[in-house]
């Protein structure tokens, strides 16, 4: 899977660079030119993590000359499959897709852009199903696949902090949901294979909209569980606003590990004042700007979707200051 993502992304550099004719001298014009992507961002209006993957939509149309439309679903299954058919009676060229409805709820309505000719592709969550019966028509992930991020920052936790045998852990996920919850999945069986004792919390609709509504929530858990030596929240949302959850459970910096996924400006700054320890890192903007060039060398060139895998590693406090930069430019 690396290797396809790097050849394509080295092939997209070159097609960017020389235009809709690679081999044609003089051909500068972009190569999506005209084009018009309807592309949902997953979660609400100035979210922490999809605008990162916006921000990465956006260079990509400036880029390659076409125009996106974006749509918020405020992480709601339900509302990504409602937006999916308003983009589709809009006709567009392609279509960016998050996939936590799941292969069978998003089936149909693909099915029917596919027949229409408007290219799908997906983003941050996988569609495997989806993927593999429209590959052809331009159907790729751009991503990090949902088990691999759980297990990965998991074993990562448990062998950075020595944590022991016994030691309490909290998940706070969306394990209910088909594919996304993969990864509090995964999280929970790394743990529990480690030999951690695992409580488990969902993660509300309400709470998954607007992260700051779950401080009651996390800080009624600490109460009850004084003993919690780790607390890994499976949303980018979420884990931007652990410093503000420990710090109203009295909780003081490194008194907890603190764990989760996509870093934010509010996420950097609480790994340097120590309330975050530990970040999974999954390069959302390169969800955003991957789709779009998906589509359009689809377009132009007829090629097949591709499986790009973003996982970018961890950001820690010994690497912040490297990416602290970029996170507040919406880049990381």
């Amino acid at each position: 899977m690396m290797n396809t993502g790097r050849s394509f992304v080295l092939l997209a550099a070159v097609l960017v660079l020389f235009g809709t004719n690679v081999f044609a001298e003089n051909s500068l014009e972009q190569s999506g030119k005209g084009m018009k992507i309807w592309f949902d961002t997953g979660g609400p209006v100035g979210g922490t993590y999809n605008t990162i993957v916006q921000n990465g939509a956006r260079q990509a149309a400036v880029d390659l000359g076409c125009e996106v439309a974006f749509m918020y679903s405020d992480w709601s299954p339900q509302k990504m499959v409602e937006n999916f058919t308003k983009a589709l009676s809009a006709n567009p060229d392609g279509i960016v897709v998050m996939g936590h409805p799941g292969d069978d709820a998003y089936a149909p309505f693909i099915k029917e852009a596919v027949e229409k000719g408007i290219i799908v592709t997906a983003a941050d969550t996988e569609l495997p199903g989806l993927m593999e019966k429209y590959h052809t028509s331009g159907f790729g992930y751009t991503g990090v696949g949902n088990y691999a991020r759980g297990q990965a920052l998991a074993s990562e936790a448990v062998n950075r902090f020595d944590l022991k045998k016994g030691s309490k852990a909290l998940v706070w996920g969306l394990k209910s949901q088909p594919t996304r919850g993969l990864s509090s999945k995964a999280l929970i069986e790394t743990l529990e294979k480690a030999g951690l004792q695992v409580d488990y919390m969902e993660i509300t609709p309400e709470i998954d909209k607007d992260a700051s509504l779950g401080t009651p929530i996390i800080t009624a858990y600490l109460s009850s569980n004084p003993d919690c030596a780790l607390v890994i929240t499976d949303h980018g949302a979420l884990t931007a606003q652990l410093e503000n959850f420990f710090r109203a459970a009295g909780i003081a910096p490194d008194a907890i590990i603190g764990a989760g996924f996509s870093l934010s400006p509010a996420t950097a700054s609480a790994i340097k004042s120590g309330y975050v320890d530990l970040v999974g890192d999954g390069q959302p903007y390169l969800q955003g700007y991957l789709p779009v060039l998906q589509i359009v060398l689809t377009k132009r060139f007829g090629f097949s979707g591709l499986e790009i895998e973003t996982g970018g590693g961890f950001v820690h406090a010994a690497n912040v200051d490297l990416i602290a930069p970029l996170a507040k430019k919406g880049l990381r």
